[in-house]
């Protein structure tokens, strides 16, 4: 016993091991939580008809089993001894890491909230500007509950954040300096979400690019380019180019200029139009506005200029496919001859 009375760093050895336990408890205590979640809780939500329930008992599972080692921490510094300068510091970290973990509880539950409530009403309405808005506005939101916890956490600590703010400030205008672009990026993102050019899923061509919008953030756009790349453009190309939205025209113009050999006669040339007219009146993936006629002469060809419009909901490839193939096998069967580039040499005699 007179082993266990000795003093070691100002507690006896006793007493080091009794705290030693309190933190091998906890380990013990967490391990039931974790059964009791796995086991117990999680079954019981499972049988709920809303998913909510499930992804906090998922989310709040860790802060959870972390506020147990806090308070083991707590208790233990407590009970054994120590310098008045040294309990301060200690009793400052179970501080931070209450504040921190807090914080985490506080995102996860509205970010869960987010996810599993507001983001399905929002899918419900007409508009897409809330689908657009919802994303940006939960990463600011998660942005803003973490500034705040760490301001709260280093408060408790006794960091002068009166002092921290004003330097942050001072800061804040040299970093704004030296990320200018940023900035730019930052409120071309706002004049997006203002103006609404376009919405998620629309189709849009801006800078060389033609893809399905994706993603709108703050400081830049993700479109999905049509041969399936991504790509993230700066949100101030926005507005410094024209963005030519394909989704919003009421239909896809598709211009085809056709060429018969100039041996085709008038009635062959009215028989080709006729045909052009015919195909497309019977797709039903083309709009009932389309146009067909003998505008000119070419080089080596009787041109036809041939106009359709293909709808916004059919595939515009696809459709154009259809047509074309229409459009050779009708031809074909009619012997009436696409031209091609020819050139007649005349030999004079000498």
């Amino acid at each position: 016993m007179e082993f266990l009375d000795r003093i070691f760093f100002g507690n006896s050895i006793l007493d080091w091991a009794i705290g030693l336990g309190i933190i091998i408890g906890s380990f013990v205590v967490v391990k039931i939580l974790y059964w009791i979640f796995s086991k117990i809780i999680k079954k019981a939500t499972a049988k709920t008809k809303n998913k909510i329930d499930d992804v906090l008992v998922e989310k709040l599972e860790r802060p959870i089993v972390f506020f147990v080692f806090i308070v083991a921490y707590w208790i233990t510094i407590h009970y054994l001894t120590f310098q008045e300068g040294l309990m301060l510091n200690l009793e400052k970290v179970a501080y931070f890491a209450l504040a921190i973990n807090i914080t985490s509880v506080l995102a996860k539950i509205t970010d869960a909230l987010i996810v599993h409530v507001v983001m399905p009403l929002s899918e419900k309405t007409e508009s897409g500007f809330d689908d657009q808005l919802i994303p940006v506005v939960r990463k600011a939101l998660k942005a803003l509950i973490w500034s705040l916890g760490l301001i709260i956490g280093l408060d408790n600590i006794g960091f002068d954040i009166t002092a921290m703010i004003a330097g942050l400030g001072i800061g804040g205008l040299a970093l704004a300096l030296a990320a200018q672009d940023s900035v730019k990026n930052i409120f071309a993102g706002i004049m997006i979400f203002l103006d609404k050019p376009f919405k998620l899923n629309d189709r849009i061509q801006i800078d060389g690019f033609d893809g399905n919008v994706e993603e709108v953030g703050i400081r830049s756009t993700r479109i999905r380019t049509l041969e399936g790349r991504i790509v993230t453009i700066p949100n101030c190309t926005f507005t410094d180019n024209s963005v030519i939205n394909v989704t919003s025209q009421p239909a896809l113009k598709v211009k085809l200029a056709l060429g018969l050999t100039y041996d085709t006669n008038e009635d062959d040339m009215q028989k080709a139009i006729d045909i052009l007219k015919d195909i497309v009146m019977g797709i039903d993936d083309i709009t009932d506005d389309f146009s067909a006629g003998f505008n000119g002469f070419g080089d080596f060809s009787l041109n036809i200029l041939f106009i359709y419009y293909v709808k916004p909901e059919s595939h515009w490839l696809n459709t154009q496919t259809i047509v074309n193939k229409e459009i050779l096998k009708r031809f074909n069967s009619e012997k009436l001859d696409f031209a091609f580039p020819t050139q007649t040499i005349l030999k004079k005699e000498i």
